[in-house]
């Protein structure tokens, strides 16, 4: 049962990969063409070598040595213009394979909640994308290829070695079933030295990803020694596995290709005596050899791809992982209405949300109620669940039960990119890509105009920043902008944030790095530019409670909402 489970898995994983290849059939059939075109071009001209020095060289008739020359010279030709045609074409479609993979995977990735993204290691994932993805294209096309081509081959060898000579021919082929006994005992011990490496690789991965963010921790800390000591040790185990994968590949080459040296020193020994008694003609056994030769690449090629099977079944199962990953939010209908307009209501009903790795709820039957267009101001200690309800707003997360509400409908039923865009949300850990800086401010609102932009810079206190890089709005931002301090950082998210045109604003700890003047003009121009948005400000440094309509507290995995006692008090 376990056995039919497992080659279950396995064909739906190769079922998996076909998808990517079948949209390509038709350039994948004529390449194949070809392929066999040119297989058959390298089959002819062992028999035009025979020709020549049967039918040329020792009956002494030049004409016919210059012509089959000729031919030959042609044939050499046409066959290097067919090959060098085909591998264009086939890098292309094997390009496109691997474009569709890596499509597949990330648009799955995109659609993960951070949950999962706290479970696996960046280095981990950048090694399944890369590594793994590129040992699936490689086995799906050129696999196939090299399949096709290699059963051709294979067949056209074979016969003209039977035409030549049947009896040499039985020896060549003796021992080929027990080579193949052999591969396939050695197969299970790749497949394990495999997957060993691609962890060890993972891991090196991870080690460096990880690391390189956190440089300057490192630098700050005297943990530069410590940490090529990691390195160090990840390499040696790395070095450990990768030579244990080669000793395996070696043991699992060595046996066939001894076997193959041993059938043609066989063959050798047995023409040879034939063509010194006459009964086999010189050229019969020069061609003879050369058709051995092309037999036993197909022979090898197709061996290959039989232990080729272990590394992508490993590669196919990694990938699996994430593919098989499930979202953790999904429609309550299958068909999503889009809406015209969200007022910016938000109603929490009876929702009750904890995290799948732990049991304890963050969030227990709350209830919440936060008018359109209203500022809130929210306060709760660290780890009380505020970051959560954003997720939950956002829908990074679906509660397990109760519902949340837009204008009084569930937004479940509403397309999920639709509801995130009403969103502009700016938090103390700015996200940057290495783009220009106008590139960096427009991310959110693509479409927006140089008067827009203009007006966002200014409002988010950036004009001096602008002014003092040499390239001004056309200056590269370092990944996650690296070479800006913390306040300019910040900024740059807030000027993305007044680019948009949300129906909700989240500010989470997005001015914690800026002085309080500063803090003060950029709230301001907050407060006037998205003066009809229902605002959340998430903060430990809230000086003035009468600026707030309501207050938001978390205690005890409920939600209250009231407003503040100034405002209490003025009423």
């Amino acid at each position: 049962m376990k056995n039919d489970t497992s080659s279950t898995k396995v064909s739906s994983r190769f079922s998996w990969l076909l998808t990517f290849v079948s949209p390509h059939q038709k350039k994948i059939t004529g390449l194949l063409g070809l392929s066999i075109f040119a297989s058959t071009l390298v089959l002819v001209q062992p028999l035009l070598t025979k020709g020549m020095i049967d039918d040329g060289i020792l009956a002494g008739d030049f004409p016919q040595l210059l012509r089959l020359a000729i031919a030959l010279l042609v044939i050499g030709l046409l066959s290097t213009l067919v090959s060098g045609v085909s591998r264009y074409f086939h890098t292309a479609v094997s390009a496109k394979v691997l474009f569709g993979l890596r499509d597949e995977i990330y648009s799955h990735l995109q659609t993960l909640s951070p949950n999962f993204y706290a479970r696996h290691r960046r280095g981990d994932l950048m090694s399944r994308i890369d590594g793994d993805v590129a040992e699936i294209q490689r086995f799906s096309v050129d696999g196939l290829f090299a399949a096709v081509s290699g059963v051709f081959g294979l067949i056209g060898s074979i016969g003209l070695l039977l035409y030549l000579s049947w009896e040499l021919t039985i020896i060549a082929l003796i021992l080929l079933p027990l080579e193949w006994w052999y591969l396939s005992k050695m197969r299970p011990k790749i497949e394990q030295a495999v997957r060993r490496v691609r962890e060890k690789s993972a891991d090196l991965s991870a080690f460096f990803i990880e690391n390189l963010s956190v440089m300057k921790l490192i630098q700050n800390t005297g943990g530069e020694k410590r940490e090529l000591n990691r390195l160090s040790s990840l390499n040696r185990n790395y070095l450990d596995r990768l030579l244990n994968l080669q000793l395996v590949e070696f043991a699992s080459h060595a046996v066939p290709s001894t076997l193959t040296s041993w059938s043609r020193a066989a063959i050798f020994l047995w023409g040879g005596y034939w063509v010194i008694n006459g009964s086999m003609a010189l050229g019969s056994l020069i061609a003879f050899s050369s058709y051995l030769g092309m037999a036993v690449g197909p022979v090898n090629t197709l061996l290959g791809l039989y232990l080729s099977l272990a590394r992508v079944k490993v590669s196919l199962e990694r990938v699996e992982d994430i593919i098989q990953s499930p979202t953790d939010i999904h429609p309550l209908d299958d068909d999503a209405t889009a809406l015209a307009s969200i007022s910016g209501a938000v109603n929490i009903r009876n929702l009750s949300f904890s995290y799948p790795f732990s049991d304890q709820q963050v969030l227990r039957k709350a209830n919440l109620h936060i008018p359109a267009g209203a500022k809130v101001g929210v306060q709760s200690p660290s780890g009380s669940g505020k970051s959560t309800l954003v997720d939950l707003l956002m829908r990074h997360y679906d509660p397990q039960d109760g519902c949340i509400l837009a204008d009084e409908i569930d937004i479940r039923k509403i397309p999920l990119a639709q509801w995130r865009s009403q969103f502009a949300v700016v938090d103390q850990h700015t996200a940057l890509f290495r783009a220009s800086l106008a590139d960096n401010i427009r991310y959110a609102n693509p479409s927006a105009s140089d008067d827009e932009l203009l007006q966002a810079i200014e409002q988010a206190q950036l004009t001096e920043l602008v002014e003092t890089l040499a390239d001004g709005l056309d200056t590269i931002v370092g990944e996650n902008g690296m070479d800006l301090s913390g306040g300019q950082r910040q900024r740059i998210a807030l000027a993305r944030a007044l680019l948009q045109k949300p129906r909700f604003l989240i500010l989470d700890e997005a001015t914690s790095a800026l002085d309080t003047q500063t803090e003060s003009i950029i709230l301001a121009a907050i407060d006037h530019q998205f003066r009809h948005c229902t605002r959340l400000y998430i903060s430990h440094r809230i000086q003035s409670l009468s600026q707030f309509d309501f207050l938001l507290t978390i205690d005890n995995a409920q939600l209250q909402l009231e407003r503040p006692p100034c405002m209490i008090e003025s009423r």
